[in-house]
């Protein structure tokens, strides 16, 4: 797994570095697969900030330190809670980019009931806020967890290209 990960996060840590920019990830159903595709690549203490599994509620509070309010009529596996934590992430741990990623990998449906098979993903940079919705109709919870990480280190790699280089200083 990690070696299919391995070229899409070798991509993002070059622009990463290249950019004088750090990234900082919270994983929900891929189960740190996020991280540990970025943890492949040499010298990833030059733009990875570090990060966690989000799998619980008390497990969110301290990766992402959230006032209570601001998740007031959030849902998870949604894009905006994905928002959320992207953005949470990338603040707590002081990084440019934030990744988050919450879904239900299965076989089971989600505990509130989001469909099996259904990840949001999210990335917060400078300026930049994105989020998608993949949706693999498979019960299969490590096919999905695969599924979501290579989503969302591509979904990474290409938001990175998307958005402006930051002017040196």
């Amino acid at each position: 797994m990690l070696h299919a990960l391995h070229p899409l996060a070798q991509q993002a840590a070059t622009l990463l570095t290249q950019r004088r920019q750090t990234i900082a990830v919270a994983d929900g159903a891929t189960g740190g697969l996020i991280l540990a595709g970025l943890l492949t690549v040499p010298g990833a203490t030059r733009f990875c900030r570090g990060g966690g599994v989000i799998y619980s509620l008390k497990g969110r509070d301290i990766l992402l330190g959230l006032p209570r309010e601001a998740l007031t009529g959030m849902e998870s596996v949604t894009e905006a809670y994905a928002l959320l934590q992207a953005q949470g992430v990338r603040d707590r741990f002081g990084a440019n980019w934030g990744i988050a990623e919450t879904g239900s990998a299965g076989p089971d449906q989600h505990p509130r009931g989001a469909p099996t098979g259904r990840s949001c993903i999210a990335v917060v940079g400078p300026d930049v806020a994105r989020a998608i919705t993949v949706d693999t109709g498979s019960p299969d919870r490590i096919a999905n967890m695969e599924a979501f990480a290579r989503t969302a280190l591509t979904f990474l790699l290409d938001t990175l290209k998307a958005a402006p280089a930051p002017t040196p200083v």
